[in-house]
Formats: C-alpha cells, structure tokens, sequence
C-alpha cells in the first residue's frame, strides 16, 4: 500500500515506493535552505572569525572548526586475517570464529566484529529467502499451481 503526500509516494513504513529515489542528487533540506537564507553574506565573515577565534586558542571555536575539516569517520577499513570465502550459511560459524579470534587479538572491537556479524547474519537471511522460494515455486509446480 502507498500513500501520497508531500514528499511523494512512500510505503506503510514511511520508504520511498520503489522507482521513487527521493530528492535528486544535491537537494538541500528545509533546514539547510532556512539557515542560508539567514546567515546570507555574512556567512563568510562568521567563518572567517571562528578561524580567528580557533587560532587565538578558543579552544571551542578549534573544535567546532577541526570538526569540519576532519569530521570523526564513521567506520574504517577492516581486514581480518584468516577470514573465509563465506558462500553458504555453513561458512558463516568459521567467519564468525575469525572474528571472535580477531577480536581477542585486538586486531577488532567488539562493535566493528559485530557489524560484520551483522552482515554475516543478513546474508543468512537472504540465503534463507531465496531458498525457501526455490522451495515454494518447485512445491507449485508439483501441484500444478
């Protein structure tokens, strides 16, 4: 089921319908557009003087600038040794024993080990749905449905 309403076609969950990606690439929020309509020229002035600020040794200024120019990442690269082909949900217990032991090495936290968990975990689900299909499409055929 859909419903219309100012932001387009969207499911009972509030998601886009599928064929409807959203706002287009670069879209500004309501927020964003309001802010610049009220900073304006002074936009610059404003940032100019929080450096200034940042450099005389306002040390909220100097947070407030080193957090735009490197934001905190929000996940790194991650390489585990020994980690297997994971192709079936049988392999999915060795991927999960490499990160347990990666995590016990301290080669990986706890919560970086459990979102390739998590991944592991949906990749199972998936695997689970497209053979409980393959299972109902061969029970219809048998049937003659």
């Amino acid at each position: 089921m859909t419903t219309e309403n100012e932001n387009g076609h969207h499911d009972r969950k509030g998601r886009f319908t599928k064929g409807n990606p959203g706002k287009p690439k670069g879209a500004r929020s309501q927020t964003t557009l309001a802010i610049e309509q009220l900073l304006g020229k002074d936009a610059t002035r404003l940032t100019r003087k929080a450096i200034k600020a940042a450099l005389a040794g306002d040390s909220a200024a100097l947070k407030l600038c080193m957090e735009r120019i490197a934001p905190v990442r929000r996940g790194r690269v991650l390489t585990v040794d020994n980690f297997p082909k994971v192709s079936s949900a049988a392999d999915v217990p060795g991927a999960l024993s490499a990160l347990l032991q990666a995590v016990a090495k301290g080669d990986l936290t706890t919560d970086e080990a459990d979102a390739i968990a998590s991944l592991c975990s949906r990749y199972v689900t998936a695997l689970e749905a497209v053979e409980h299909e393959a299972r109902l499409r061969a029970i219809e055929e048998r049937i003659g449905k």
